[in-house]
């Protein structure tokens, strides 16, 4: 009896594998939060860059597209609890990250960029921002950036749940600025009517050190379980095959005027 149970255990791995490495249908999350990347449209369906993206790509590999709407905070365990396959939700590519999973290529890069009234004079360094309360969305680069050099130095980082709820306080001055993804809040928030009074207060940040370069990151990529080694090798033979082909370029266009590939 055992022995037969063991035999099924084996044979239902097997069947498993084989399905695996088939990939004919990629099971991606998104925040559906985070415009112009990720956002949800009145039926409730998620859209924005990331899940263009990540739709050539499955386009390119003819495999189907699911999408899983998925909060930030939790986004990493359910990945690596099975709940999908792979994340598109501009998760930048870091070295803390990269102990939990895998990352395809990059698919753009951004720097970091300090959101705050035109008029406020404040800038990205500690010397501006001591006394200052800047709000961030948890999880993200750029909590982990405040958190690593600033909360200890006299700066109050004020973490959110979603980037949207950072900026109606910083509108009611319960913060003094945001700290954020630069292309991001310059889709999202900067060119829309909410953020004509704002500006990056000392332009976009790319990290004055390598400390600060690493926890900035690599550029964004599409994160996979470690394990998912033959979806990794298919997704970046299809994001080089969009990047060539022009595809890549004719999603880019619909969000953005300018190159945010990044050298």
């Amino acid at each position: 009896m055992i022995r037969r149970t063991l035999m099924f255990a084996a044979l239902a791995l097997a069947t498993q594998a084989a399905v695996a490495k088939d990939w004919d249908t990629i099971r991606f999350a998104t925040e559906g939060a985070y415009p112009p990347f990720n956002t949800v449209d009145t039926a409730g369906a998620v859209q924005g860059f990331d899940v263009d993206i990540a739709n050539a790509l499955c386009e390119e590999l003819k495999a189907r597209c699911t999408w899983v709407k998925q909060e930030w905070d939790g986004m990493i365990p359910a990945l690596l609890s099975r709940k999908f396959d792979a994340i598109s939700a501009s998760m930048s590519i870091t070295e803390e990250r990269k102990k939990r999973v895998d990352f395809t290529d990059k698919y753009y890069a951004t720097p970091l960029g300090l959101v705050a009234r035109k008029d406020s004079g404040l800038l990205p360094t500690l010397e501006s921002l001591k006394g200052k309360r800047i709000g961030v969305q948890r999880g993200t680069v750029a909590d982990n950036f405040a958190s690593r050099f600033w909360a200890s130095q006299g700066v109050t980082v004020v973490r959110y749940a979603r980037q949207e709820e950072a900026y109606l306080d910083l509108a009611a001055g319960r913060i003094d600025a945001s700290w954020v993804d630069a292309l991001m809040a310059d889709g999202g928030f900067l060119q829309q009517p909410a953020g004509a009074d704002y500006a990056f207060g000392g332009g976009l940040y790319h990290g004055s050190n390598e400390a600060e370069k690493g926890v900035i990151g690599e550029g964004v990529g599409i994160a996979l379980r470690k394990q998912d080694a033959v979806l990794k090798d298919k997704l970046n033979q299809a994001l080089a095959a969009i990047r060539a082909n022009g595809k890549y370029d004719e999603i880019r266009k619909k969000y953005f005027e300018y190159d945010i590939y990044g050298d």
